[in-house]
């Protein structure tokens, strides 16, 4: 017990100096890397921040006096002063120019009405000499036009006569070269083609000539007796057809009353065994009812056994 004391305090006091080491270290950590000063946020808790904060407007091309910082108006530059004396001294300057070029101004329209009214009549004088020139002028050019529409007129009224000939005259060639030529003559030999002598052009074929007609109608008599000899073969083939079934039909309906036959005959026959046989169990029957009446049963079945073999 006393060894683990020992040992408990000995830890115990180890602990104590760790901590007061950490401690140490960390407040050293602190004041050499986390001073106030250092803090990204310090700039908002500065006491000092009015002293180190630079004055609201220093001067007129200041770039933090921005538009919505409102530090700088119109008119209350920091020259004021200075640029209201200047624009005074402008003002004056202008007003004087101004002077200066309204009488200026007045005299050069003095000068430009005496130059208007200098031009002005010699543009009238001018205009009276080029109206009389263009009535002389327009005069000369109605006679010239009466003379060229006369002339025209004439030109055109013997241009109509030559057109007038010349369209009477081709009116006749074109008469007679049509009652002459083949569209109405009618000449099978315009339809020939020049691709060959089996073919014939379809707006100037006029008809057939005899030789293909005959033709056609040795053709025609060739198809019809192929005709003829075709259904010949035809109604001999329904012929030979129908001959067949009728046999087929006389043979089967021959082999029908055969079967009958057969069958009647193995009816008769049967019939006939049939009848036979009932008489004989009848008769079997009649002797057994006589037997039995008669005899003991011993001796009916031997006389029925006798009888049987």
């Amino acid at each position: 017990m006393r060894h683990n004391d020992k040992i408990t305090c000995i830890l115990e006091g180890r602990e104590r100096r760790d901590k007061k080491s950490l401690c140490k270290a960390i407040s050293e950590f602190q004041q050499h890397f986390q001073r106030p000063e250092m803090r990204r946020e310090f700039d908002l808790s500065d006491p000092l921040a009015l002293r180190k904060d630079l004055p609201a407007r220093q001067s007129d091309n200041d770039i933090r006096n921005t538009v919505s910082g409102m530090q700088r108006f119109m008119g209350e530059d920091l020259k004021f002063r200075e640029r209201k004396k200047f624009q005074e001294e402008q003002n004056r300057e202008w007003s004087l120019q101004q002077q200066r070029e309204w009488e200026d101004a007045r005299a050069q329209h003095r000068s430009a009405e005496g130059l208007c009214l200098k031009t002005r009549l010699q543009f009238d004088e001018t205009a009276k000499h080029l109206q009389n020139l263009e009535s002389a002028t327009r005069k000369a050019v109605c006679t010239a036009v009466k003379e060229f529409n006369k002339s025209q007129a004439t030109e055109s009224l013997e241009r109509k006569i030559r057109e007038k000939k010349q369209e009477q005259e081709d009116n006749l060639a074109e008469i007679s070269n049509l009652l002459r030529g083949d569209l109405l003559s009618e000449n099978p030999q315009q339809a020939a083609s020049s691709f060959g002598p089996h073919r014939v052009v379809p707006d100037r074929w006029k008809g057939m000539t005899q030789e293909q007609l005959e033709q056609i109608r040795l053709v025609q008599k060739q198809q019809v007796q192929e005709k003829l000899r075709l259904q010949e073969e035809e109604r001999q083939r329904d012929m030979d057809w129908d001959r067949r079934r009728v046999q087929m039909a006389r043979a089967a309906l021959l082999s029908e009353r055969q079967q009958q036959r057969q069958r009647r005959d193995l009816r008769r026959a049967l019939d006939c065994s049939n009848l036979s046989l009932a008489k004989e169990q009848r008769v079997q029957k009649k002797y057994m009812e006589e037997v039995c009446t008669n005899q003991p049963t011993k001796d009916y079945f031997t006389q029925f056994n006798t009888r049987s073999r």
